[in-house]
């Protein structure tokens, strides 16, 4: 008399013999006991047809059981400083009427404006000299000679851009201070570029330099203020200029 199990049908195994079997499987496979000749015996009921039921489900297993390998992300947060990006944005001259001066030209008037500054100075420090002033060569002494032709140099620059248009050496030498469009600049435009005056003299003339390798042979003060030196005839307001057609305008009225 055969007594059948209660929830399998005829010819096929019991769930809880399979289970029994998978629950075993694992336990080797953690022991790492899965070598065929292991001398433990194994059950009655561990078939190889139940054995072959798993063999599908035990490679998924240690599938999942693998760690996972971590991969490296980068991820750039700070942009980088690329002053030669974005070409088309850059503010350029709109009108071939009012070309940039020549580096020579801008050289010369510089040129002046240097040895004017540096005249000022050898009369401020003979009258310094004259009223019972002693000049000494020492470390402290010379910090303190070059703050004062610093601050000499500020006033001189900032006084003739923003209330005459252009320092005495670019006015010997015919050259005027534009805005992008040909045009004179306002005040604003002014303030700004005394600024980038201050700024070119405190980075021991740096911002000069910037002029040989940019490649509208504009300065640091240029570009801050977004005017430029020129040796043609301004334009008067309501001129027509001529702007190159497919490019955008950038003159800030």
């Amino acid at each position: 008399m055969v007594v059948g199990v209660p929830g399998s049908r005829e010819g096929e195994e019991p769930e809880w013999r399979r289970e029994v079997v998978r629950r075993l499987e694992q336990y080797r496979a953690r022991r790492r006991r899965n070598d065929p000749n292991d001398s433990q015996s194994g059950l009655p009921i561990y078939d190889e047809h139940l054995l072959d039921e798993d063999a599908a489900e035990r490679p998924r297993q240690r599938l999942l059981q693998r760690p996972r390998r971590t991969e490296r992300v980068e991820i750039c947060i700070q942009p980088e400083l690329n002053f030669t990006s974005g070409a088309a944005d850059r503010a350029r001259p709109q009108t071939a009427l009012v070309p940039v001066a020549t580096l020579p030209e801008r050289r010369m008037a510089g040129l002046l404006d240097a040895i004017f500054l540096i005249l000022t100075y050898a009369g401020f420090l003979a009258l310094f000299r004259s009223l019972g002033g002693q000049i000494e060569i020492q470390k402290i002494d010379a910090l303190v000679y070059f703050a004062a032709f610093y601050l000499l140099y500020v006033q001189y620059f900032f006084l003739f851009t923003a209330f005459a248009g252009a320092t005495p050496g670019m006015q010997l030498r015919g050259l005027t201070v534009v805005r992008l469009d040909g045009h004179l600049p306002d005040t604003r435009q002014l303030l700004w570029r005394s600024f980038g005056y201050l700024l070119s003299g405190a980075t021991l003339m740096l911002g000069y330099l910037w002029a040989l390798w940019d490649e509208d042979r504009f300065t640091w003060q240029d570009r801050i203020s977004q005017t430029y030196v020129t040796a043609a005839p301004p334009l008067m307001e309501g001129e027509a200029y001529e702007v190159p057609a497919g490019r955008p305008r950038y003159a800030h009225k």
